[in-house]
């Protein structure tokens, strides 16, 4: 149906260009690093998909053209208004998401989405959802898939913002340099999407999550959550996880059913993204986003919708 459409949304600290069903990147990675596998699986699949534009900080995508991931040749750079800044707050991000696919309804014809969310984007997603909801937006979402989106947090939020320690790491040095690694990173950011990855922000009577209630109780949601990492004594807050983000949290284990209603769980033994498998010397289908077994869960899911 010309009307339906895939949008896959990239999570925090994400650069993630603009693609249509038939325009891609002409350099390096056609959709970014995180959503090119997808795309091309799903577009394999029959689905008419479109990626989401995400910059790590205000303004428009631009060309990545060196280190990670790399990719140029955007066949459309969209504005900042419509581009999700991926470092910042999550409503705000919400905000954008939903302005462009607000575009997506008016420029290119869609009216049903099954979304796809990778991370932070999962939460950006909900947010977006809710308030299209509010604005009463003739767009329906059709059903949501997340991977490794932290729903109770993360341990990397967790430590930056203090509520626990270098112990949570279970003496695992890879995990134990994530940490360092990202709470040095969130220091150079405005306060954002690092200080709201956390369990203080999302959960409890007067958290984020509790103010979302409602939003998806017509929405089918699968969740994937990664295990590639595991550690004896681990809590089973942060353990097993993907390098960033636990099963538990993954699979939003302690979000009740007034917010999460209709829900799917799968684990697969994957990391959380191939900046993390390419950090421990792992080929890049170790990562959920690149893995085929997950990618065909994410298109049965929607098949399935």
């Amino acid at each position: 149906m010309a009307s339906r459409a895939v949008v896959i949304v990239s999570g925090g600290d994400a650069v993630s260009p603009f693609t249509t069903p038939d325009a891609a990147c002409t350099i390096g990675l056609a959709a970014g690093n995180t959503d090119t596998a997808l795309r091309q699986h799903l577009l394999a699949r029959g689905h008419r998909v479109f990626t989401s534009p995400a910059m790590n900080a205000r303004g428009p995508v631009v060309d990545q053209l060196e280190g990670f991931g790399q990719f140029g040749g955007m066949p459309i750079v969209l504005p900042e208004h419509l581009t999700v800044n991926s470092t910042g707050d999550i409503d705000l991000a919400g905000e954008h998401l939903a302005r462009f696919l607000t575009y997506l309804h008016t420029d290119h014809g869609v009216d049903t989405l099954d979304i796809v969310a990778h991370s932070m984007g999962g939460l950006f997603s909900r947010s977006a959802i809710r308030l299209l909801q509010l604005m009463q937006s003739p767009l329906r979402v059709r059903s949501l898939t997340t991977l490794g989106t932290p729903w109770q947090g993360s341990v990397v939020g967790d430590f930056t913002i203090g509520d626990v320690d270098l112990s949570a790491a279970v003496d695992d040095a890879f995990l134990e340099r994530v940490l360092n690694e990202f709470q040095v990173r969130a220091a150079s950011l405005p306060v954002g999407a690092a200080q709201q990855v956390t369990g203080r922000y999302l959960t409890g009577d007067a958290g984020w999550n509790a103010f979302q209630a409602g939003a998806l109780d017509e929405i089918p949601v699968t969740l994937i959550g990664g295990s590639y990492f595991t550690a004896e004594g681990g809590a089973k807050k942060y353990w097993p996880h993907d390098g960033l983000v636990s099963v538990a949290s993954a699979h939003a284990v302690d979000v009740p059913a007034a917010v999460l209603p209709n829900r799917t769980t799968f684990t697969f033994p994957r990391t959380h993204s191939i900046f993390i498998s390419d950090a421990i010397g792992a080929e890049w289908d170790t990562a959920m986003t690149w893995d085929t077994e997950v990618l065909d869960v994410v298109a049965d899911a929607i098949d399935s919708a």
